[in-house]
């Protein structure tokens, strides 16, 4: 491989020939061999946002030449729109809060502007990742500012995915809406419910989740470009820092601002918490969803088997015909990796120390995995599961004929003890609800039929006129 020799304030380094990065990105490979992950293409992308704004604010403002200034502006488009993505390599865990990216990103930028000017990468005679891409920020600055913006897209393609599951459920709550069954309160015969009703519950669960989501850009939307290394604003021009966030907005279209605090928005990370927290509320639900499915489905033979999962993969290599619920499993585990990574951001933000938090490298990890997580988690359980899904009226309806549960819609008529009595004899005697109170001649069969009826024992809640007509 052949080499070039670049120098920083700690000597020389070698660096291949070719490279787009420099000295400081080849350390940061020797120091930081961690996760053996990039860090997130969100993440890169709103770097590249960010130096193109600073970089046309200080061309703006007279800090930049407009040759190295426009050189620059097209790697930043570049980089943006997904070229030149092998030449950011850091690992998305590193120390020194970001700095190891801000500076592959300042590296990759300057020499792709050296050469667009003509010149060779590493020369930097032209464009210098400090002096010009680097003009007036720090990571400080630069780094969570991309990270919000990185955030605020991704929950904006949460959000659809949110959006499209609920459908798919009311959807299902529609088909479904006719079938009643059996309702279970803590895994155990509880009142009459449909089908439908259950889907209904978990759409309505999903739709709260869409607006939190929906309402989470809000938190992301103040950041704090232009407050440099701790929030004061040091070595950037007071025009700068007013323009800056301005231009930042028009960039990326999105409804940024600057904090009116840059010292406050620099130290502390409770927003990111704050977003996180509203991410675990959905993977809770999806959790949650995702196992009540599984339950329903089970069997088929010797469970529940009210419902019928699409069956999209062969489920033992020594059980043949077997299928398992794969697409529940996996929402599942989603869901439990973005509820262990929510404590993973909690710990980094707390561990924020006076004027930095040095561990907003693990922040960033952690919000903009469980986005993107959690956003195809809710694509595939719509496309692959939700979709899909069969009802089995049939075993629903017999379920809850055998079931004692239907003694609890004739409770306004006989009252509590005789119906307790009813659905001890029903038990003993391996007879239905129907049958028991028919062969005693509490109600009469008519009136049995109305008061049994799908309508009746889903309502919500009964008129006491109506009850007072069924006891003659």
């Amino acid at each position: 491989m052949t080499l070039r020799t670049e120098t920083d304030s700690l000597g020389d380094f070698q660096v291949p020939k070719d490279a787009l990065y420099g000295i400081h990105t080849a350390r940061a490979l020797v120091n930081f061999p961690l996760s053996g992950q990039a860090c997130a293409p969100g993440l890169i992308r709103g770097m590249a946002l960010v130096k193109l704004a600073c970089a046309q604010t200080n061309a703006a403002l007279g800090y930049l030449p407009s040759d190295p200034a426009a050189a620059i502006g097209q790697a930043c488009s570049e980089l943006a729109e997904g070229q030149h993505r092998d030449a950011i390599l850091v690992d998305a865990l590193q120390g020194g809060a970001g700095t190891s990216l801000n500076m592959n990103v300042n590296e990759a930028l300057a020499n792709r502007a050296e050469e667009i000017l003509g010149g060779r990468r590493g020369e930097y005679r032209r464009v210098h990742p400090m002096h010009h891409v680097n003009l007036h920020q720090s990571t400080n600055d630069v780094f969570p500012t991309a990270l919000r913006i990185a955030a605020i897209d991704s929950l904006h393609r949460l959000e659809k995915a949110i959006a499209a599951l609920q459908t798919a459920l009311q959807a299902k709550e529609g088909e479904f809406s006719g079938i009643v069954k059996v309702g279970r309160t803590q895994l155990q015969d509880a009142c009459p419910v449909t089908l439908g009703a259950e889907f209904s519950a978990w759409a309505e669960a999903f739709g709260r989740d869409r607006w939190r989501v929906f309402k989470c850009e809000e938190r992301l939307r103040v950041v704090n470009l232009g407050g440099t290394a701790i929030g004061t604003g040091l070595t950037a021009p007071r025009e700068y820092i007013f323009r800056v966030s301005e231009k930042l907005r028009e960039v990326t279209g999105l409804g940024l601002s600057r904090a009116e605090n840059l010292v406050d928005a620099t130290q502390n990370a409770d927003v990111f918490v704050e977003v996180s927290g509203i991410l675990k509320a959905h993977a809770v639900n999806l959790f949650k969803i995702s196992s009540d499915l599984r339950l329903l489905a089970s069997g088929p033979l010797a469970g529940l088997g009210e419902i019928a999962l699409p069956a999209v993969q062969v489920g033992s290599s020594v059980m043949p015909g077997k299928v398992n619920p794969v697409i529940c499993e996996a929402v599942g585990q989603s869901a439990l990796q973005v509820i262990s990574q929510d404590m993973a951001i909690t710990l980094a933000a707390q561990s924020g120390q006076l004027e930095l938090n040095a561990f907003l490298p693990l922040v960033a990890h952690a919000l903009l995995g469980n986005l993107t997580l959690l956003e195809r988690a809710c694509t595939i359980f719509r496309e692959r599961c939700i979709e899909g899904i069969a009802a089995n009226a049939a075993r629903c309806s017999e379920l809850l004929e055998h079931s004692h549960a239907q003694v609890t819609a004739l409770l306004p008529v006989l009252g509590y003890e005789l119906a307790a009595d009813i659905a001890r004899e029903a038990q003993q005697e391996k007879e239905s609800i129907r049958n028991v109170v028919l062969a005693r001649g509490l109600i009469a069969p008519q009136v049995l039929d109305r008061l049994l009826s799908a309508d009746a024992m889903t309502a919500l809640g009964y008129r006491p006129d109506e009850q007072k007509s069924n006891r003659n």
